[in-house]
């Protein structure tokens, strides 16, 4: 646990360098992440790269990436397709995919790079396109739903009916109150998705979710960059947690089926 946390502190700082040195913002947002002005995801995904690499470590081996794509803030309901505003730019023309298009957009990234996880790959009311992407992606990637789920059980039931993901996010005040999202933890368990406890942008200095993460087995938490005492709080937390366990503390790669599938 110690390991990890420090790898992923190093990382970051090393981010923030490179970031630096390419004449990129390094201010931060609520969560902690930076949001230089890159032109598109590949570039973003390969400045990660370098700074996993600058860090001593090799990508993929040690380091992989989790990937937040929020699709539903691409999406236009209108027209029915995804707009891709700073590739647009760059290219200087509209860039749309429609579903189709973002699942084979995602599985070109993920040939090029180490992803494995990706949380809101599609629009939330976009089940069919969520049952094709769970298919062609599902046994290589986690496929986590988030707007998808809304940590609520009665549409993590229609997910798991259709087979739309493999795993859901929880998030406390998304659903209101704790016994919910433990139905919720318990449903995907149960049906053999994976559960990811996260925070929210808006966070205090409350480590409550670090708790909840160990005691459900979730194996995965969610809460921002190693920076911001409101995110260094879970993350010290999980510290103490380890300490405290001793022996009996267990922390395992949860992505290690997937590489077998790879």
């Amino acid at each position: 646990m110690e390991q990890a946390i420090r790898m992923c502190a190093e990382v970051y700082q090393f981010l923030r360098i490179i970031l630096k040195q390419k004449g990129l913002s390094t201010a931060v947002g609520d969560e902690g992440g930076f949001a230089p002005d890159l032109s598109d995801s590949e570039s973003v995904l390969e400045v990660i790269l370098e700074a996993v690499k600058k860090a001593g470590y090799e990508p993929g081996k040690d380091i992989s990436i989790a990937i937040d794509a929020a699709a539903s803030e691409l999406y236009d309901e209108e027209r029915g397709v995804y707009v891709f505003p700073g590739e647009g730019k760059m290219k200087g023309e509209e860039v749309l995919r429609d579903s189709g298009e973002m699942i084979e957009y995602y599985e070109k990234l993920a040939e090029k790079f180490p992803i494995v996880s990706i949380e809101d790959g599609l629009e939330e009311d976009d089940w069919e396109g969520w049952k094709q992407m769970t298919k062609r992606l599902g046994d290589k990637i986690q496929l986590v739903g988030d707007d998808l789920f809304v940590t609520n059980i009665k549409r993590l039931a229609c997910g798991i009916k259709l087979g739309a993901a493999n795993a859901i996010l929880i998030k406390l005040n998304q659903i209101g109150t704790l016994s919910e999202a433990l139905d919720a933890v318990e449903m995907a368990q149960k049906a053999g998705y994976r559960a990811v406890i996260s925070h929210r942008s808006g966070e205090s200095e409350d480590s409550f979710i670090a708790d909840l993460a160990v005691a459900t087995g979730a194996g995965q938490i969610k809460t921002g960059a190693p920076c911001r005492s409101d995110r260094n709080a879970k993350y010290n937390q999980l510290l103490r947690i380890h300490e405290a366990l001793g022996e009996l503390a267990v922390y395992e790669n949860p992505f290690k089926e997937n590489e077998k599938n790879c």
